[in-house]
């Protein structure tokens, strides 16, 4: 089975950069994996997260596909629940018009921030995650020229093409609503390394074809290091190791440690069990080790695209491992 490869970026701020230099890397980054034969380049939202400058992906969608020639480019996703159904799909009917056929529409149950975020966000009410299974059929109507709200209101530029829709989700009930809706479907692996299989599993069980979806389509997304050599892998992933085990601790950092700082870093037991456990949401080796180890991810959860999510120091280094495993799939180079 050919594999897709996608990416997806986070603008992390690594050490030694700024928020301002992340997201001129992020758009670098995307000029490249467009260049490398990647099939899409999706872009995360979160909020007030001092290492991760990506807060506004519908804003980077439009300066991502203005940038490159190709790859389709969405996000990964918009956090529906904060956010006007109707404004969303307006926003992307308008991408969908200026750059047909290359626009991804991905969305989210989660909230995705502190309750102060949640407060900012929302007028200072928590958002409402129950309503998702509604927003989301009723974001798909908008897209597709109706008005779920019976006014007469509909969601402009109308045009001959809509943006495919992702349901993302870490979990079976996210698979079970995007098969109802007969929407696309990613497992963030990255995020919750327990389930991912039969989450898939749960989608295909649930699919019912619609108006633009007759198939169902699923992908994952999981963190990804490459290194020259298994050592080295090893080494480029401690930064990322100890990131995700100072977040599981809420420690707050305002960037993503190089691979000397965290090699100095002193676990306890319990630290180290935490790490091992962190793994799961990674896929670390030298090239042809990472692309055994992708395949055989594809395998297990029946998809044929992965979304690799690679956070490695310094910013060479994360284009340097996009090259790699375009070279090892034999991606469709420009």
């Amino acid at each position: 089975m050919a594999i897709q490869l996608s990416v997806l970026d986070q603008s992390p701020i690594l050490q030694g950069s700024s928020p301002q230099e992340a997201l001129q890397q992020t758009i670098e980054l995307a000029k490249r994996v467009d260049q490398l034969g990647y099939k899409r380049f999706w872009m995360s939202e979160h909020h007030s997260a001092q290492s991760l400058a990506g807060s506004a992906p519908e804003l980077l969608t439009g300066i991502i596909a203005q940038a490159t020639e190709r790859i389709k480019v969405g996000t990964g996703g918009v956090l529906l629940p904060h956010y006007s159904t109707y404004k969303v799909a307006e926003i992307f009917r308008t991408l969908e018009g200026l750059y047909p056929g290359r626009i991804d529409l991905g969305v989210g149950r989660a909230p995705g921030g502190m309750p102060g975020v949640n407060y900012a966000l929302n007028k200072g009410k928590y958002p409402d995650v129950h309503s998702f299974p509604k927003q989301a059929a009723d974001l798909l109507s908008y897209l597709e020229g109706g008005s779920p709200e019976g006014y007469q209101v509909y969601a402009t530029p109308l045009g001959p093409t809509v943006p495919p829709v992702w349901i993302l989700g870490s979990s079976g009930s996210s698979a079970g609503l995007a098969g109802e809706l007969g929407a696309n479907y990613t497992f963030a692996q990255f995020i919750n390394p327990d389930g991912g299989p039969a989450a898939i599993q749960q989608y295909y069980d649930h699919f019912i074809p619609s108006e633009h979806q007759k198939e169902p389509t699923a992908s994952a997304a999981v963190f990804t290091v490459v290194g020259e050599t298994e050592e080295e892998a090893e080494y480029l992933a401690s930064s990322l190791d100890v990131s995700l085990l100072m977040a599981d601790q809420g420690q707050i950092r305002n960037h993503f440690m190089s691979p000397e700082e965290a090699q100095q870093y002193k676990f306890s037991y319990f630290e180290v069990e935490r790490v091992k456990y962190n793994r799961n949401r990674m896929i670390v080796g030298d090239v042809e080790s990472v692309k055994q180890q992708l395949e055989q991810m594809a395998t297990e959860f029946q998809i044929d695209e992965i979304i690799a999510n690679i956070i490695v120091y310094p910013f060479e280094k994360r284009v340097e491992s996009y090259e790699k495993l375009a070279e090892a799939f034999q991606l469709n180079r420009k």
